[in-house]
């Protein structure tokens, strides 16, 4: 065989082989997030149908329910919050979610205006499908040793009037502070409510850019690589204290 040939036969196989690690690095991360891994979980959010309010949280319609509103109200069991960030692993897009149960906190309403309200979350227990990523978030990215707790504070009321009738959906607008990673950041986000027969029920999303909290970005050693921002989701469920 000439020189010519086995050079030719050798590029031969130098292309099969950067073709199959093309393949293999592509189809193993896509086969793995799409098939094994799974889709992220739904964003977390209310059942029913919403019914949008004015802009100072009033609107609505139907008879309001036989249950009190005015009173202190406790975030219990059933409550999440955590954290949705659109990343790319190893060249594939994907959304990565964290979630925990400890959510502590309460509102206040008198009359039918919201006065005051927060909720806490222990950084330390939310967790995401990845033992890898949650390493990440606790120790390089959020530092949960050093700032254990996650809060967020109203800081101006909330009209509730009229009154929307039990199992509706209805959405007003929350203004407040949330400390993350040691810094507290004012902050003005949708949210939505629904009562129960002896529930109140909150969900939201607030949109948090990682630099104006001095969080450094998620991104990782060039395998992941994610936007300069997400989402800190929440539900709480409330009992009457």
């Amino acid at each position: 065989m000439s020189s010519h040939r086995r050079r030719r036969g050798w590029l031969r196989w130098v292309l099969v082989a950067g073709a199959a690690v093309v393949v293999l690095a592509v189809g193993v991360p896509f086969a793995y997030i799409h098939f094994i891994e799974g889709p992220a979980p739904a964003p977390l959010g209310l059942n029913g149908t919403a019914s949008p309010s004015a802009a100072n949280g009033s609107g609505g319609s139907g008879q309001p329910a036989g249950t009190p509103l005015a009173g202190t109200w406790a975030v219990a069991t059933g409550s999440r919050a955590g954290y949705r960030v659109n990343e790319v692993l190893a060249g594939q897009n994907n959304v990565a979610v964290g979630r925990t149960s400890s959510v502590a906190g309460h509102l206040t309403i008198a009359n039918t205006t919201v006065t005051a309200g927060a909720f806490s979350v222990k950084m330390a227990t939310i967790h995401s499908d990845q033992s890898q990523r949650d390493a990440q978030f606790d120790g390089r990215i959020m530092d949960v040793a050093t700032y254990p707790t996650g809060t967020f504070t109203l800081t101006r009321s909330i009209s509730l009037a009229p009154v929307p009738a039990t199992g509706k959906i209805m959405t007003y607008r929350a203004t407040g502070n949330l400390t993350l990673h040691g810094h507290t950041r004012p902050v003005t986000f949708s949210l939505s409510a629904q009562r129960t027969a002896t529930q109140i029920r909150v969900s939201g999303s607030i949109p948090v850019t990682f630099a104006d909290w001095d969080i450094p970005n998620p991104s990782f050693a060039g395998f992941v690589t994610t936007q300069d921002h997400g989402v800190l989701e929440f539900l709480l469920v409330l009992n009457r204290a």
